[in-house]
C-alpha cells in the first residue's frame, strides 16, 4: 500500500511534456486551479501543481519590492560585485531598543574584521579605492548607472593585465570612465572629467591612450551632434535654432566636412551660424564659454563652415 502511494506521489511529480491522450505538445497551464490542460482534447493531465512563487501576495509594484528578500544584483561598479554582506553601525536591535554596551563592543570588533576580511588582498583594496573613485566622478558629471558599470569593466580589465601597477588608481580610473562615455556616445570630455577629478588632464590623456593600446578599444567617430543640446542648454538657445544647427551639421557631415574635426568645436559654430541665420544675437564668446572652447576654435570652424557649405552670412 506504501509503495503505491509512493509511486503515485512520484508520477504526481514528474513533468509532462505532451498529452498521453493525444499525444499533443499544446499544454495549458492555470496558475489559479493548479491544474495543467492539454489545449487540443481537453484533458485534465494535472490538477495540483506545486506553486514555486512566494507565500506573500503584493499588488503593487512598491509593495512587492518592499516584500522581496532577495539581494542587490551584482554590480562591477562595487569591487566585491556586491556579492558580500554588511554589518551596519546602528547599535540598536529588531525593537528598536539600544544594545548593552558589551553586545555594541562585541558588534563593533565583528564590525572591523568582517570590512577587514571583504578587502584582504591587495587587488581588493586596489579595486575597493578605485570603484570609489569612479562612484564619485560618476555622481559629480551626472553619469549613467549603466555608463559607470562599463567603466568598472574596463577598469577590471586594465587590473588584470597590470597596466594599474605603478600607475595613479586615480589616473586609470578617470581614464576608463572617460573611455565609457566615449565608447557609449555620452557627451563629457576629458577637459570636465579631469577637472572633477584628483589629477591633471595630461595624466587622464596619457592613461586613455594606455587603455586604447592596451586593450584593444575600437573607439567610434565622435559625433558632434550629441553636444548640440548641452551647449544650446549651457547657452539658453531655443529649440527650433538647435534644429537648424542640426540641419547644418548633418549637411556638413554628408559633403565630409566634420571628419578630423573636434565635434565641440563644430557644434558650437552650428549654433553661432543658426543664432545668427535666426536672427538671436549671440558672440562667440558666448558660444565658446557655453562649449568650453575657445573663441578661436569657434571662428575657425564657423569659417570652415561657411566656406565650404556656400553660407550667406558676413565674416
Amino acid at each position: 500500500m506504501e509503495e503505491e502511494e509512493n509511486l503515485e506521489v512520484k508520477s504526481q511529480l514528474v513533468i509532462l511534456d505532451k498529452c498521453p491522450e493525444c499525444g499533443s505538445t499544446n499544454l495549458i497551464s492555470d496558475p489559479d486551479t493548479g491544474e495543467t490542460i492539454c489545449g487540443s482534447c481537453g484533458l485534465v493531465i494535472q490538477e495540483s501543481a506545486l506553486d514555486k512563487g512566494p507565500e506573500w501576495r503584493a499588488f503593487t509594484q512598491e509593495e512587492k519590492e518592499s516584500r522581496s528578500r532577495v539581494g542587490i544584483p551584482t554590480s562591477f561598479s562595487v569591487h566585491d560585485k556586491g556579492l558580500s554582506t554588511a554589518i551596519d553601525r546602528i547599535d540598536r536591535d529588531a525593537l528598536g531598543r539600544k544594545l548593552p554596551l558589551n553586545t555594541r563592543l562585541q558588534m563593533w570588533r565583528l564590525r572591523k574584521w568582517h570590512i577587514r576580511s571583504r578587502v584582504h588582498s591587495s587587488m581588493d583594496r586596489n579595486l575597493a579605492q578605485a570603484m570609489t573613485e569612479i562612484d564619485r566622478l560618476s555622481d559629480k558629471l551626472a553619469i549613467p548607472s549603466s555608463i559607470k558599470e562599463k567603466a568598472a569593466v574596463i577598469y577590471r580589465k586594465a587590473l588584470d593585465q597590470g597596466l594599474v601597477r605603478g600607475r595613479s588608481i586615480a589616473a586609470i580610473a578617470a581614464a576608463s570612465l572617460y573611455a565609457a562615455c566615449r565608447l557609449t556616445g555620452t557627451p563629457r570630455n576629458l577637459r570636465e572629467i579631469s577637472e572633477a577629478s584628483l589629477v591633471s588632464r595630461k595624466d587622464v590623456a596619457r592613461c586613455y591612450r594606455l587603455l586604447l593600446r592596451e586593450l584593444d578599444l575600437a573607439m567610434p567617430i565622435a559625433d558632434p551632434v550629441v553636444y548640440l543640446s548641452k551647449i544650446a542648454a549651457r547657452a539658453g538657445i531655443s529649440g527650433y535654432i538647435q534644429t537648424a544647427a542640426l540641419r547644418i551639421l548633418n549637411e556638413a557631415r554628408r559633403k565630409h566636412i566634420s571628419a578630423g574635426k573636434d565635434p565641440i568645436g563644430l557644434a558650437a559654430a552650428a549654433l553661432y551660424i543658426a543664432c545668427y541665420q535666426a536672427g538671436e544675437k549671440r558672440t562667440q564668446k558666448d558660444i565658446a564659454e557655453a562649449a568650453g572652447v575657445t573663441e578661436v576654435t569657434v571662428r575657425n570652424r564657423y569659417k570652415t563652415l561657411k566656406r565650404q557649405l556656400h553660407l550667406e552670412i558676413p565674416d
